[in-house]
């Protein structure tokens, strides 16, 4: 079954409007673990608009003390690779770092890697971390040619993003965009790329990709989980997508 990260950056944007620590990004991390969820993930960047590096050492830490009773339990940072960024990660080692080009004013991440002409500079950023044991995933376009350079950089992992197929769900080109992402997963599994995938991904479109798309093995999911937990609840969300998620497998 593909396994289900949770994206805590929305939370940490509510709490930052205040100086009251609510909502507290440590305690809803613990109740979507304790719900179900396979792993958090926090996307911190230069501006500190939402995820801030004391919280990436706190749930590190939160990681650290729930996998004592539930191994295999991980921490995912995401972002820019900018040195400010890789001194945090290096000196938090979560399990998994995925790279992410977005711009330093960016509202979300938009985009994946053109490795073809960054191959380089990712590959000596992916050298520096997997020194520290900390696996790496880039984040990537289902653009076939583009994905061919991924084993040039030594990542492990890419992350589709998934924001092109989120738009096409439910209109006439849904069909061939979750082609091209089904095709570009082949693609990198047969030279040994493993696959993640995250962006506005939903409670109704990501059994749909999960079931078309072969080999997901994580989706990290922020802004539609924490709409649905205002509703919902944070465990009922979390369960909610984790069924989805089972059904999928099935």
């Amino acid at each position: 079954m593909t396994v289900l990260s949770v994206n805590l950056n929305k939370v940490a944007l509510l709490r930052n409007q205040r100086d009251l620590d609510l909502p507290n990004v440590v305690r809803i991390g613990k109740i979507c673990l304790d719900a179900g969820a396979h792993g958090l993930t926090l996307h911190p960047r230069p501006d500190q608009r939402h995820a801030l590096p004391r919280d990436v050492f706190e749930l590190a830490e939160l990681i650290r003390a729930e996998s004592a009773h539930r191994p295999g339990l991980e921490l995912n940072i995401e972002g820019n690779p900018l040195p400010e960024f890789l001194d945090l990660v290096c000196a938090v080692r979560p399990h998994q770092c995925t790279l992410v080009p977005d711009a330093p004013d960016a509202r979300t991440s938009d985009q994946g890697w053109d490795v073809q002409r960054e191959g380089e500079t990712l590959r000596a950023i992916v050298d520096r971390l997997h020194a520290l044991d900390i696996r790496v995933s880039v984040f990537m376009n289902p653009d076939i040619p583009q994905i061919e350079g991924v084993p040039g950089t030594g990542a492990e992992r890419i992350e589709f993003y998934t924001g092109p197929y989120a738009r096409a769900f439910g209109t006439a080109d849904a069909e061939k965009v979750t082609g091209r992402y089904a095709d570009a997963a082949r693609r990198a599994r047969a030279l040994g790329i493993e696959v993640n995938a995250g962006h506005d991904l939903n409670l109704d479109n990501l059994g749909n990709f999960c079931r078309k798309v072969p080999g997901v093995l994580e989706v990290s999911i922020g802004h539609a989980i924490t709409a649905d937990a205002l509703e919902l609840g944070w465990r009922a969300a979390v369960r909610a997508y984790l069924g989805v998620l089972e059904q999928a497998a099935t």
